[in-house]
């Protein structure tokens, strides 16, 4: 019912800017057919020819308009020339007006930007996505999987995943995100969350505090290339702020020591993965109780294999021996030093 009413909104928001687009041409046709109406009834009246009223000659306009005249045709020229003005006049605001609506309404990758308005216009407590870079379409991608409603705001209309995230169903709006009335047109006020991907940190910081300052609630998840600033900007500001390089890191660092990490999530500022170790024997970890592990490491212990039987969440008493399998859970610094000792 709700997907339902969002296409009823989309439509007539669609119709409406359809409107404006060919506001022109609507207002000449309009105008023809009053102003012409009123000089007819004005000299219809004058030569002797008149019809019965004012709203009589205004429709004659409309009929003849659409090549339709109404009553007998009169006898003087002045009144003759109605006659073969306004079927021109129709005629060509129509064609011209009814060619472009037509390739506007069946041709939606030769519509403007305010087709994605309009669609952005229907969401509420989505997502902003500023970039679209190849980390900004990642991100697209694992929100679209994850059924997150989503607009996205790209400054490079010839990137070459614009067109790809169209086909997505995404409204992709063109332009310099640090404009408000951009931010406003992918409902900022409505938005949860505010995704910044653009390689410039300045750029991202830039539209991050103008996002806040219009949704004081949004939630901002900024990319920043500096570990130090982003540990900055969370203090500061409370943004989610993420250093690829720096989440990057422990997976390569692990990877080198015969681990497997995942990819971080970021919890209060904090960066926490699971890491997978094998326990060999004669290491750090070698006959070490979970609950000792936990505390000398500052990490949780969530599942041990020992043989072919798996025990989530240990008990702190269990005894680690060769062979085992420990997924634990912590952060850069903690996965570090545990596989550090058990190498």
């Amino acid at each position: 019912m709700r997907s339902i009413l969002r296409k009823w909104r989309i439509g007539w928001r669609e119709i409406l800017i359809l409107l404006g687009e060919f506001r022109l041409p609507l207002f000449i046709f309009l105008g023809a057919i009053l102003g012409l109406g009123l000089a007819y009834d004005y000299a219809s009246r004058l030569v002797g020819e008149p019809l019965d009223s004012l709203p009589e000659s205004i429709y004659l306009m409309l009929t003849l308009a659409f090549l339709q005249g109404n009553g007998e045709f009169p006898h003087r020229p002045v009144l003759q020339v109605f006659y073969f003005l306004m079927p021109v006049i129709g005629l060509v605001c129509l064609a011209l007006g009814l060619a472009d609506f037509g390739v506007m309404v069946f041709n939606r990758r030769a519509r403007s930007k305010e087709w994605e308005m309009a669609v952005a216009s229907t969401l509420n407590k989505h997502a902003i996505l500023v970039g679209l870079g190849h980390l900004g379409f990642r991100v697209v991608q694992q929100l679209h999987r994850m059924g997150t409603r989503l607009a996205v705001i790209e400054l490079n209309h010839s990137a070459e995943t614009f067109a790809a995230v169209q086909g997505l169903g995404i409204p992709v709006i063109e332009g310099d995100a640090t404009r408000q009335d951009l931010l406003e047109a992918a409902g900022i006020e409505r938005a949860r969350t505010i995704v910044l991907c653009t390689q410039n940190d300045a750029r991202n910081l830039q539209v991050a505090v103008k996002a806040r300052s219009l949704n004081p609630g949004i939630q901002v998840v900024i990319r920043i290339f500096d570990d130090d600033f982003a540990q900055a900007l969370h203090k500061q500001f409370g943004f989610i702020a993420l250093s690829a390089t720096g989440m990057a890191a422990p997976a390569f660092a692990a990877a080198a020591a015969g681990a497997d990490v995942t990819r971080p999530i970021t919890v209060e500022g904090q960066l926490l993965s699971l890491a997978r170790l094998g326990v060999t024997g004669g290491a750090g970890l070698d006959g070490l109780e979970v609950g000792m592990v936990e505390q000398k490491y500052d990490l949780s212990v969530v599942l041990l294999k020992h043989e072919d039987e798996s025990d989530m969440h240990p008990g702190a008493s269990r005894t680690l021996a060769p062979g085992d399998v420990l997924v634990v859970l912590g952060g850069p610094d903690q996965l570090n030093r545990f596989i550090h000792d058990n190498d």
